[in-house]
Parts: structure tokens; sequence; C-alpha cells
């Protein structure tokens, strides 16, 4: 006899395991969305913003929430602050979630976390990203190079002081080459600007 299909409700659980789940999601695995309420008033499932579910019992880590929004924003990219957290290349937690989208993008409309969004093209925009697996969602961040590189650039944002310890970090714990580096400010049109500090502490 062959073993039964899976209830919706158990490819439901199944999707939530691997990570937080878009009420669109369903909708392409074939389940109503009425499911969600259902496994919400079961306490198996918790709405953690508008359109966006996870188990009760999930693991939450410090990286949790760069899930959440790469989930509910998969054309942004985690840099700044999130990036250098993400890259051990900062102690301190940062308040908000810091992305960067496209000039013309719109605005992310997400109720929390908080974000911080700032913006480019070009290359300041396509170079240097990574992905990683964070919760069983694929998220989208600069590189280590690239993250440094994009502190000097929007230094107004964050402070040079902040800038300077990214270039420390990358450099001190040799997050990567000194050539990833030079190419990272160049396509974020930042390098004559840094390159006093580089060949300060290089």
């Amino acid at each position: 006899m062959p073993p039964a299909a899976p209830t919706k409700t158990t490819t439901l659980l199944r999707l939530a395991r691997k990570g937080p789940v878009r009420a669109r999601d369903l909708d392409e695995a074939g389940i109503p969305r009425a499911y969600l309420k259902r496994l919400c008033d079961r306490g198996l499932l918790e709405q953690i913003d508008r359109g966006l579910y996870r188990l009760v019992d999930a693991p939450v880590t410090e990286l949790s929430t760069l899930a959440e929004v790469s989930k509910r924003v998969p054309h942004a990219v985690i840099c700044l602050l999130s990036a250098l957290q993400v890259h051990g290349m900062t102690s301190e937690a940062p308040r908000a979630v810091w992305v960067l989208i496209d000039r013309h993008a719109r605005m992310p409309k997400i109720t929390t976390p908080t974000l911080e969004v700032v913006r480019a093209s070009g290359g300041a925009l396509g170079h240097g990203v990574e992905t990683r697996v964070i919760d069983g969602v694929k998220v989208r961040l600069t590189s280590p190079a690239k993250t440094v590189a994009d502190c000097f650039r929007f230094r107004r944002h964050l402070g040079l002081e902040v800038a300077l310890a990214a270039l420390k970090d990358y450099l001190g714990k040799r997050k990567g080459s000194i050539d990833a580096l030079v190419e990272a400010s160049r396509a974020d049109r930042i390098y004559a600007f840094m390159r006093p500090y580089l060949e300060a502490l290089a």
C-alpha cells in the first residue's frame, strides 16, 4: 500500500521548518492561505509581520531578523552595520537592519524590524554581493571588502570612525585581500578618499 500523501498542514509545517513563510509561498505549494490562521490559532505558527509567519518554536538567532527582511524584500542587499555583524567585524548588534537597494526601487514597507535604507546603482549596487543561507533563507549581503568600502561611501550615515574601525578589522582579521578592497572602493567611487587611510594602516 503506497504511503499516504502529506496533508496540507504537514506540508505547511515542513515549509516553515526551512525558515519564515510568506503568505504567497502557500500559493506556489497549493495550500489555501486559511491554513496560516488555523496553525496560528493552534499555536504552531506565529505572525511576525504582515504576510510573514514562522514556527512558534523556531530557534531565534542574532541573524534571524536578516532572514526575515530578506524573505520580505528579496531584492535588498544586507549591508553596512548588519553586514559587519555577519562577517564578525563588529561586536555590537545594530539597532536596525541596514539594506542597500536600487536608487529607483520602492521603499520597503516593513513595520518590524526597523530598516535603515541606503541606495545605489550600477557597480556600487551590484559589486561584491554574496549569498548566504541564514535560517533556511537565501540572504544577499555585501562581501567584507564591499562592506568596508560602503562604510566609507556612506560615512555621513555612520561616521568616519565606524569606517576606520571596519577597515582596521578587515586588515587585522584578514577578511580579504587589499586588491579586493581597492576593487570594491573603485566600484563605490570612494578609492581616492579611502586610499590615505588604507596606506596608513596596511
